[in-house]
C-alpha cells in the first residue's frame, strides 16, 4: 500500500481555537539570547488562533467540542480511559486514566472495570458512583451532548452494575470489537463528582437526582447553565472539586487560562511544572510577535515560516511540527438550498477534481500539510487505509471537472458560468431537483485568522472559476463557523452550502478511525446530513469486528462517494518549544498533557 509522510519530523496534533490578543506579563523566558530559558515554575503555551477555551464541564455541548477544551478538561477530570499516541502507536495511557484495569466476560458482552486510587480534591475517593453519575446524565440528555451518536454510548449499555466503591461492570447490548469499545466509546466517559454536582440549583441539596430521568434533566440543565459563565470558572465551587493533576487558577472570558498544580492529586501523573498559562490570540501574526519577543515557552509559527527557521532557532526555540491522527474536509449541506446540486455524485466528483491538494500542501502550506483523500487518516501508517483512498480517486484535473458538468446537461453562459441547459433525471441531464437555468454557484463559509486557509480558499475559488463554478468565500471566526455547521441538527435556518473549520485539521479521531460520529445518519457532527446505506452498514460492522478489511471497504467507499470535499490535512501546528523544555512526543490524538512537561 502506498503511504505518504509529512516533511520533517511530525508526530502529533490537536483541534482548533483561541481569542483576544493579550498583554503578557510575568514571563521569565530568555529573550533572543539563543540559549535555553531559565527554569521557572510557569510555562506559557500559545493557543491556536480563533476562540479560546470556552467550556469546562466534562460533558460538552455540540458547539463546544474544540480539542483544547477537551485537553484542558482532562487535566482537571481524567477520563475513564485515556488513549494517546505518544509511544508511536495509539494505545491506552494507564497513567492518565481514571481506570486501573478492565476485564471482559467470557461471552464478551460485559466489561468489568476497576478504578485507580484517585481522590477528589476535597479528599473523597473517586468512586463507581461518580462514573454512574456521568452515565445517568448523558443517558437522560443525549440529544444535548456533543459527540453523541444514537445507539452508541450510553445507549448501548443495558446494565450498569456497581460491584463496590471501586469496581463496576457494564453489560452491552451486543458483543463489540473490544478495542473499539474501550478506545472509542469508554474514552468519552469522565467520572464526575456526584457528591458535589448532583443538585439542581446553587443552594440546592445534594441528592440522587440523576437516578431519576426527570431529575437528571434538571441537574444537567443546571450544570450547563453554570458552564456558560466562563468568568466564574476560577471561583465557582463546582469547578473546585477536581481529581486531575491541575486545577483552575484563573480563566478570563477572552480565553486566557491559567492552571496550577493540584496539591491534593493522588494519582501517578503528577504535574512537573506548577503553573501553565494558555494564551489566546486573534491572529497568527500576533502570536508570532510574542514568540519573537521570547514571551512564550511553547508556541507555533505559520507554515510559511518553515522557509526561515533560523530566526526562531536563534531565539532559543526548537521547531517541532505536530501532525495528527486526523482528517480535513468541508461538509456539503445536503439539506440546504443547494442540497439537490450537491446530491449529484457527478457534481461532487467535478468539485473534487478542482482541488489541487498537492500544490496547496507544498506551495501554500510549505509541506506542513499533506493530501487527504478519504475518511481514514493518512499522516500515520494504518492498516485501515484502502489503496483506493491512498491513490486519490479524483486527482486534480480541471478539464475532467468541466467535462463532468457538460456531460450532464450544463453549458457555460455568456459570463462563463455553468448553467443547467438540460433539466431532468436521465442520461446527459442535470439531475433530480435541478431546474433549467440553475447556476453552478455556492458559498464557502470558512474560519478566518489563517493566511494559509485564506490562500487555500482563494486557490479553490480560482480553480472552480476556470471550470465555470462561481464560489463566494465568507470568512468568520471559528466559533461562528462551528455554530453554523450545527444549524441543520438544531433546527435553525440551515442555509449554508459548505463550511470549513480545518485550519488545524477538521476531525481528530479516537484510536480507531470509525465514522459513527461523523458520517452515520443521526450523529451530531454529520453536519451536512449525508446518508449512504452501504456506509452506514460498514460503520456498524467496524464497531463489532476488528477485521481491517471492513475498514478498507469503508475507506474506499467514502473516498469515492465524497460525503464531503476532501482537503489537504494540515498539522495541528508547527510548534516552537523553548530549548530546555521537555514536552515529550506531541500526541497524534490531540492531547497536550502539560503535567508531563518538565525542564531539563
Amino acid at each position: 500500500m502506498r503511504t505518504q509522510t509529512l516533511r520533517r519530523r511530525m508526530l502529533a496534533p490537536l483541534g482548533a481555537l483561541a481569542v483576544a490578543t493579550i498583554a503578557l506579563t510575568g514571563c521569565q523566558a530568555a529573550q533572543g539570547d539563543g540559549g535555553s530559558a531559565e527554569k521557572t515554575d510557569t510555562v506559557s503555551y500559545a493557543l491556536p488562533v480563533g476562540t479560546g477555551p470556552n467550556w469546562i464541564l466534562p460533558i460538552s455541548a455540540p458547539d463546544k467540542m474544540a480539542t483544547h477544551n477537551s485537553a484542558i478538561k482532562a487535566t482537571l477530570w481524567p477520563r475513564l480511559f485515556e488513549y494517546n499516541g505518544q509511544s508511536g502507536d495509539m494505545g491506552w495511557d494507564k497513567k492518565g486514566s481514571a481506570a486501573e484495569s478492565y476485564e471482559f466476560s467470557e461471552d464478551g458482552k460485559t466489561i468489568t472495570i476497576t478504578l485507580g486510587d484517585l481522590n477528589w480534591s476535597d479528599g473523597k475517593p473517586v468512586s463507581t458512583r461518580d462514573v454512574e453519575f456521568w452515565f445517568n446524565l448523558v443517558k437522560a440528555n443525549a440529544e444535548k451532548t456533543g459527540g453523541y451518536s444514537e445507539g452508541n454510548i450510553p445507549d448501548n449499555v443495558t446494565e450498569f452494575t456497581t460491584i463496590d466503591e471501586k469496581k463496576f461492570s457494564l453489560t452491552m447490548d451486543k458483543v463489540y470489537n473490544q478495542d473499539y469499545l474501550v478506545g472509542n466509546q469508554l474514552t468519552l466517559v469522565y467520572p464526575m463528582p456526584q457528591h458535589v454536582w448532583d443538585k439542581t440549583s446553587d443552594d440546592g441539596e445534594i441528592g440522587d437526582f440523576d437516578r431519576d430521568p426527570a431529575g437528571a434533566v434538571q441537574v444537567f440543565d443546571y450544570l450547563f447553565s453554570q458552564a456558560e459563565d466562563m468568568k466564574s470558572y476560577a471561583t465557582n465551587p463546582l469547578w473546585k472539586t477536581v481529581s486531575g493533576p491541575y486545577t483552575v487558577k484563573s480563566w478570563s472570558d477572552s480565553g486566557l487560562v491559567e492552571l496550577t498544580a493540584n496539591e491534593k492529586y493522588t494519582g501517578d501523573d503528577k504535574a512537573q511544572i506548577e503553573n501553565v498559562r494558555f494564551l489566546p490570540f486573534t491572529s497568527s501574526d500576533a502570536e508570532m510577535n510574542v514568540v519573537r519577543s521570547g514571551e512564550v515557552d511553547y508556541g507555533y509559527i505559520t507554515a510559511s515560516q518553515l522557509t526561515n527557521e533560523k530566526q526562531f532557532t536563534d531565539l532559543g526555540y526548537d521547531i517541532e511540527p505536530w501532525a495528527g491522527w486526523s482528517i480535513t474536509y468541508m461538509p456539503y449541506n445536503f439539506a440546504g438550498p443547494n442540497g439537490d446540486f450537491f446530491s449529484q455524485l457527478y457534481v461532487r466528483q467535478a468539485l473534487q477534481h478542482a482541488v489541487d491538494q498537492e500544490t496547496i500542501s507544498e506551495a501554500i502550506w510549505h509541506g506542513a500539510a499533506m493530501p487527504d483523500y478519504g475518511p481514514i487518516p493518512q499522516s500515520i501508517p494504518s492498516d485501515q487505509l484502502s489503496d483506493a483512498q491512498a491513490d486519490n480517486p479524483y486527482p486534480f484535473d480541471l478539464k475532467k471537472a468541466e467535462k463532468l458538468f457538460t456531460d450532464h446537461g450544463w453549458e457555460k453562459n455568456s459570463e462563463g458560468l455553468l448553467e443547467c441547459a438540460v433539466a431532468g433525471t436521465g442520461d446527459g441531464q442535470c439531475g433530480e431537483g435541478i431546474e433549467a437555468g440553475d447556476l453552478a454557484e455556492f458559498v464557502i463559509t470558512t474560519q478566518n485568522g489563517s493566511q494559509e486557509t485564506d490562500n487555500t480558499m482563494a486557490e479553490i475559488q480560482s480553480s472552480l472559476a476556470k471550470v465555470g463554478v462561481k464560489v463566494t468565500v465568507d470568512s468568520k471566526p471559528l466559533d461562528s463557523v462551528l455554530t453554523q455547521a450545527q444549524e441543520c441538527k438544531t433546527g435553525s435556518t440551515c442555509t449554508w452550502d459548505l463550511v470549513f473549520f480545518g485550519t488545524a485539521g477538521s476531525w481528530y479521531f479516537s484510536p480507531y478511525a470509525t465514522g459513527e460520529r461523523l458520517f452515520a445518519k443521526e450523529t451530531k457532527w454529520n453536519a451536512g446530513q449525508y446518508f449512504n446505506a452501504e456506509a452506514e452498514d460498514l460503520i456498524q460492522q467496524m464497531m463489532f469486528s476488528s477485521d481491517p478489511e471492513i475498514s478498507k471497504k469503508y475507506s474506499e467507499l467514502l473516498a469515492n462517494d465524497l460525503p464531503v470535499m476532501w482537503m489537504p490535512n494540515p498539522v495541528y501546528q508547527v510548534s516552537v518549544v523553548r530549548s530546555g523544555l521537555e514536552i515529550g512526543t506531541q500526541d497524534p490524538g490531540g492531547n497536550f498533557m502539560p503535567q508531563r512537561w518538565s525542564w531539563k
